[in-house]
């Protein structure tokens, strides 16, 4: 996989998208997501999406830590027909924009 073929959005742009309806879909680990996550996002651990494909909507913003799963996730999705798009930096970019983390 090329990054580059994988399109990506800033976080500043994720509370817009998701008020238009898009799922913000976080793909952490159980532990990762008991740490911190971004309000309103949907928890399927990256390993767990393929047999959880129905409970994803059509329109994803995907996140993980930093933005290297989420990329393949966002792969993944567009391929299954999905619109997708990666979260730049993930959480941690999220955060450090001074985006709103909740426990």
């Amino acid at each position: 996989m090329n990054s580059a073929d994988v399109p990506t959005i800033q976080s500043a742009d994720v509370e817009g998208l998701v008020t238009q309806g898009w799922t913000l879909l976080d793909v952490r680990t159980d532990e990762e997501w008991a740490s911190g996550r971004i309000p309103g996002s949907l928890h399927i651990p990256m390993d767990q999406v393929v047999k959880r494909l129905p409970e994803i909507g059509n329109r994803v913003l995907c996140v993980c830590a930093v933005g290297g799963r989420s990329a393949r996730v966002t792969q993944y999705l567009r391929g299954q027909g999905r619109e997708a798009l990666n979260v730049e930096g993930g959480v941690h970019g999220w955060a450090a924009g001074g985006g709103p983390i909740e426990a």
